[in-house]
């Protein structure tokens, strides 16, 4: 048998768009070209079912009945629509339920408005992530008052990188990384570098996409970001970001300009990131009794900077 030189170092790459975002793979050692287009079907599919930007799909099918009736969905949708709902419930910042003040504000579309107080209020009271009623047995969701709507974008990304890791697993790719549009997800040791560790850079919000404020060198992990540099739009002179505050009904007041979060999992990346971003600092305590916690930078609009964490 021929011997393959450095071949822990050979990668293929794929990039394309989905999820309304690039999406860039790249799979090292003896990963197939096969592989990641099994992956790019695997992205798709989830988005088919889970999107809220297009007429047709799980999540807008139960949109569409509200205040009439439940929706049976696939078991992955309902797993992911239960985890979302016990996450909102605790009001720390992601809610599930955002989907009819998102629609009203329209943050990062061209029709993009300021609406008024009345508005406002009345899409804030159809944000009760409490009002939304699961069924177990029958894998159904039901949202009671007429204009609920469901938006998993908060948390989505990072349930289908986890899903894509799994995927990756189960080929037997040992070194690799998912960039689900700046939401990073980093597989076994890096073959590189000698010291094994990825270099993943935190965007500077003040500089075009990638250029970094700080690289830090890692683990295997997910990296998150949760930020107001990219998604917002300016009227009258004022600036309106996107991460909507569904007690005010308003985008959130904060001093922050991005918190990034490494963790074990994506999806608990996508749900520490909005929480810190929310709570403005890390909490008390935060990660000393979690091992998949690893660590947090916090980026204020003072330009100054906060680093905790990484103890992997």
């Amino acid at each position: 048998m021929k011997v393959t030189a450095n071949i822990a170092q050979q990668c293929v790459g794929k990039s394309f768009y989905a999820l309304g975002t690039t999406i860039n793979l790249t799979a090292f050692g003896t990963a197939s070209e096969g592989d990641l287009e099994d992956t790019y079907h695997l992205i798709t599919a989830y988005e088919d079912k889970l999107t809220v930007n297009r007429t047709n799909s799980e999540i807008m099918a139960i949109n569409r009945a509200a205040g009439k009736e439940p929706i049976q969905v696939s078991s992955g949708t309902y797993q992911l629509v239960k985890k979302a709902v016990e996450i909102s419930r605790k009001h720390e910042g992601f809610n599930v339920a955002i989907g009819p003040l998102v629609k009203l504000w329209r943050i990062g579309f061209k029709e993009a408005n300021v609406p008024d107080e009345q508005q406002i209020e009345a899409k804030r009271v159809l944000t009760d992530p409490k009002r939304i009623i699961l069924n177990d047995m029958n894998m159904s969701v039901f949202l009671p008052d007429s204009g609920m709507e469901l938006d998993l974008g908060g948390i989505a990304k990072g349930y289908i990188a986890d899903r894509i890791r799994s995927l990756w697993d189960s080929r037997g790719i040992l070194a690799g990384i998912i960039n689900l549009g700046g939401n990073i997800l980093t597989i076994g040791a890096c073959p590189l570098h000698e010291d094994h560790k990825w270099r993943i850079g935190v965007q500077n919000p003040w500089q075009k996409r990638g250029k970094p404020l700080i690289l830090e060198k890692v683990g295997p992990c997910s990296a998150v970001t949760s930020g107001v540099y990219e998604r917002y739009f300016e009227t009258t002179g004022k600036k309106y970001h996107h991460i909507l505050d569904s007690r005010t009904g308003y985008p959130l007041k904060t001093d922050l300009v991005s918190v990034t979060v490494f963790t074990k999992d994506s999806i608990v990346g996508e749900i520490e990131s909005t929480r810190l971003f929310f709570a403005g600092s890390l909490p008390l305590n935060w990660g000393e009794k979690r091992s998949d916690l690893y660590g947090a930078i916090f980026v204020y609009r003072d330009q100054s900077i906060r680093r905790y964490g990484f103890q992997q």
